[in-house]
This record gives structure tokens, sequence and C-alpha cells, in this order.
């Protein structure tokens, strides 16, 4: 089968990176594959490292004219490379590639991947539902509801979650942890909590309910915890508010990471307390990891913890739901077991092959 793989982004991609290098990885060797996305992007980046991909840089601009011109060079590129499936993870990929396939002979079918919990009730997504798409997936069942109630609940709508590489995210000896531990958090003592997020330190992650909860908790059980929390630089007024209440020694923010595992080691305990979120790779690496990890109750995030059995599910933007929970687990710390069953969770729902070979059920039945 010939695929082809675009994107929108022209810089960093969030969830859309890992998602698209993941497939690509997994079908790589029995298929051939051609990635179209900005080449000033990580994605273009990691696949370029992928032996036997072939990496077109396109942008797909939302201005009219240089928009025509990207998509006449798309309509060549199908035209000669005449692909199967043409898997697309945007609005602007999807438009472009909509229309670059317009009147060919051998068009290839459309397979859209919904990342987001946006509406899709737009003059856009009715049309590229109705004519630029043959198979969509949601990476939630959340998302696959939007999806049927709207107008792509005509296609054939899949909920595949998102895929995990599980044996490159595993746990660590405890040996190898208190190491990670030490190299990002110096000496601590024994009693110290750490939690960790690597899902980014945007507003919208949620990070900062979680300060704001750790710092009503008395000074001796404040400093019983670290937070680390991955991803660019907080925003000046995050980081104002951070030092305003009290928490700059507890928070430690270690900036971009090449390998999440590295913060994740250093943790006891993960969590991804977004306002809103789709499918979510800082949850599965975290579980996969074998930290049980607190989620909010947004979007699909409760489909991928069960609430005290491997991870716990609070209220979004509840703090004082958070701080509840906090001072719970500071009287009472994590069993072993929930850690296992946090680790056989991403095992069974978050594996890549099953990913893998969900997706390429959805190219075949298309096709056919």
């Amino acid at each position: 089968m010939r695929i082809l793989y675009t994107n929108f982004h022209p810089r960093g991609s969030g969830g859309h990176a890992p998602y698209i290098i993941n497939l690509i990885r997994s079908f790589q060797d029995e298929h051939e594959i051609v990635l179209a996305t900005p080449g000033t992007s990580r994605l273009f980046a990691l696949a370029r490292q992928i032996p036997g991909v072939r990496c077109v840089d396109v942008a797909y601009s939302t201005r009219v004219w240089p928009m025509l011109a990207e998509t006449r060079r798309l309509r060549r590129l199908l035209r000669e490379e005449r692909f199967d499936i043409a898997h697309v993870n945007g609005s602007a990929d999807h438009r472009q590639i909509m229309l670059a396939r317009l009147g060919l002979s051998h068009a290839p079918r459309i397979v859209w991947t919904k990342h987001n919990t946006k509406p899709v009730s737009s003059l856009g997504n009715v049309i590229r539902a109705r004519c630029g798409t043959e198979g969509v997936i949601g990476v939630c069942d959340f998302v696959s509801r939007q999806l049927q109630a709207s107008s792509y609940g005509r296609l054939p709508v899949h909920t595949i979650r998102l895929g995990v590489d599980t044996d490159h995210f595993m746990p660590l000896s405890p040996s190898a942890a208190a190491q990670a531990r030490r190299e990002l958090l110096g000496e601590l003592p024994q009693d110290v909590l750490v939690l960790g997020s690597v899902g980014g330190t945007d507003l919208e992650k949620g990070w900062i309910f979680l300060v704001r909860a750790a710092a009503r908790l008395p000074q001796a059980q404040r400093m019983r915890l670290r937070l680390l929390i991955a991803g660019d630089l907080p925003p000046p007024l995050l980081r104002k508010e951070v030092e305003a209440l009290g928490m700059g020694d507890v928070t430690v923010f270690p900036g971009q990471v090449a390998d999440p595992r590295r913060v994740l080691a250093a943790c006891h305990m993960g969590f991804v307390l977004s306002l809103h979120e789709a499918g979510s790779y800082a949850t599965c690496e975290s579980l996969a990891m074998g930290l049980p990890t607190l989620v909010s109750d947004a979007g699909g995030l409760p489909e991928l913890v069960r609430h005290g059995v491997d991870g716990w599910v609070v209220p979004a933007g509840d703090v004082d739901a958070i701080h509840a929970w906090l001072l719970e687990r500071l009287d009472a710390p994590v069993s072993p077991e929930v850690a296992e069953s946090a680790r056989l969770r991403a095992l069974a729902c978050f594996a890549m092959p099953e990913a893998a070979q969900r997706t390429m059920a959805l190219y075949r039945e298309i096709c056919a």
C-alpha cells in the first residue's frame, strides 16, 4: 500500500508528531510511505531519520494565493505517486489534500484523525465530510461521539486510541529511578513525593491548579512535595503566580526534554490535569512507565485511567478536589499494586502494535 501522511504544523506539533512517527515506524517495512509536512517542523526532522521514508517539504497556508500554489504542487505529488491512502491530521492539510485530488483518475482515499475536542460543526467541516473524507479516527470515545453527531457520522468512525512504545516507556529499577531524581531535583529526603508531567506548560494543561492546591498545604507538608513539569517555560504571569504562592522551591520546570522518560523516571506519580484533552500521550507514557496517574475529567482523559485502580480522576480545574487528593496521598503512600496496575493498563490499551493493526484495518476497509 502507498500511504501519504500530512500535517500542517510549521514547528512543534504536539501529539501529532509522535502519532505520525509511530504509524510510519509500524508500516515502513511493508508499505511505501511519504510524509508531506513543513520542512521547519519537528515532525519533518524526526521522519528524515527513518530509513526508506521520503519527506516532502510542504506548507499549508490559509492565504488564497499561496494555498493555490501549494495545492497545485500537492496535486502533482498525488498524480505521480498514486497513493492509496492520504492520512491527514488537521483542517489545513485536510482541505488542501481534498482540493488536490479533485478529478484525479487515481485519487487517494482520505482518512482524517481528529486529535482534539473542538467542535466540528463549521461549514468547512461539512464540506470536508461530504467531499474529502472516506474514514475518520477519533483518539478517544469522547471525540468519536462528537464525530458521530456531526456531518462525519455518515462515514466509518473508529475509536483508535493513541499507541506508545511500551518497550521504550517502561518502569525503571528503583536505583535508576533514584538516580534520575537526583539528576533533576538533587538530594531529597526519603519522604518527598515527586509528581510529574510531560504534558506541557500551557494554562489549559491545568498544572497551575495542582500548584494552587499544594500551596494550601501546611508548610511541612508542602515541602514533602516536588512538582516536575516539563515543556516550554511557562508564561511570565504563571511563573509570577508560582512564586507569589510560595511554590518556587517546590515546582521545577526542566524545560523541553528530548526524552520524556528522563522526567517520568524521576517521579513517583504522574499527572495530566488539562481543561481540554482528547487522547493524551503524556498520560499513556506515564502509565506505561508504571506511574499511577492523576487526571482531570476533561474530554477523553477519564477513559485512560480507572479511578482508584491505576490512577485517579478529579473534576477539571477543581482546586478543592486536588487539595483533598494531595492530603490523602501524603497520608497514605501508593501501594506497589497500583503502580503495577498502571503498567498493565498501558500494555492492554495503549500498546503500539494494537493501534497500528486497527489503523491498517481501517485503511483496507475504505480502500475496499
